[in-house]
Formats: C-alpha cells, sequence, structure tokens
C-alpha cells in the first residue's frame, strides 16, 4: 500500500516547510529591524516583530499539520475531525501559495507548491474510510438494507402445504 508511505512522506515535508517558514520570516525580520527603514510610513519595529510573530505562528501551524499526518503514519488510520480539518486548510493554502509563487517567485517554486498539495490530497483520498473487501467478494460496501454494508439475506421460498 502507499498510504504509510505517503503519511511519512507528507509529516516530514510539513515539518521541513514548518522550520524553513518560520527561519525565513524570522530572517526578514531581522533584515528589517536592522535596516531601520519605513515602508510608506509604517514603523520597522513594528513590521520586524510582526515577521516574526508571523513565522512562529505559521511555522507552528505546518508543525501541527506535520503532526497530524506524522500520527496517520504511526496509526494507519484515517485523519477524524480536526485533523482533517487541518490537512484539508494545508491543501488549500499551498493551492494558494501555488498560484501566487508562479508570479512572483517562479516555476521551481510553483513545482514544489503543487508537489506539496498533491502529496496532502493524496494522502486525504487514500484514507477514504470505506473498508476493505477481499477481491473475491462479490458485495460492494452499503449494498446492505441498512446501508451499513451487511449482505442482504433473501426471504425463503414460500412452502406448498
Amino acid at each position: 500500500m502507499v498510504r504509510r508511505p505517503v503519511a511519512w512522506v507528507v509529516a516530514l515535508v510539513l515539518f521541513a516547510e514548518a522550520l524553513g517558514t518560520a527561519a525565513l520570516n524570522w530572517f526578514l525580520g531581522v533584515v528589517v529591524d536592522r535596516q531601520d527603514m519605513s515602508l510608506a510610513g509604517l514603523d520597522p519595529d513594528m513590521m520586524s516583530t510582526s515577521s516574526k510573530i508571523g513565522g512562529i505562528v505559521f511555522g507552528f501551524y505546518f508543525a501541527l499539520c506535520g503532526l497530524v499526518a506524522l500520527l496517520v503514519a504511526l496509526r494507519d488510520r484515517a485523519p477524524a475531525g480536526l485533523g482533517r480539518v487541518l490537512l484539508i486548510s494545508a491543501a488549500v493554502v499551498h493551492a494558494l501559495l501555488g498560484a501566487v509563487t508562479w508570479g512572483l517567485v517562479g516555476p521551481p517554486a510553483f513545482l514544489y507548491m503543487v508537489l506539496v498539495l498533491a502529496l496532502i490530497v493524496l494522502l486525504l483520498m487514500t484514507y477514504d474510510g470505506r473498508p476493505e473487501q477481499p477481491a473475491g467478494s462479490g458485495a460492494a460496501p452499503g449494498s446492505g438494507a441498512g446501508g451499513d454494508g451487511s449482505p442482504v439475506t433473501p426471504p425463503a421460498a414460500p412452502t406448498a402445504p
């Protein structure tokens, strides 16, 4: 199966991205602080502080998403509840960042964002919540009378008196 390796790769990529995002924003905050220049009248200290805080927040967000992917890899179960919402939001963030990076950074950054987006979507889609059926079983999941996947037993033929 590809489910566990994909979950491991997504976890590693998101942890690396968390560290990289936090480090990049921290570096940009230090650069702004040392330049001591104003951009359109904004306070340089406020820009430096907000860049550092933004880096910490986004780093924590990506690390939390990486933790969800790591738990999926360890447990070999689909993410549920808040974990699923976090992974879906990470996919949306990567889609939006991919759209922005094409024009601002270039095609390599765009391809990286699309690759991470594809990995997250693959992680979410491989754990679709349906139990696996053996190849020889004729029953499809959800085909039971109650919709719970249990097989339907046909009624007994009437007997003549």
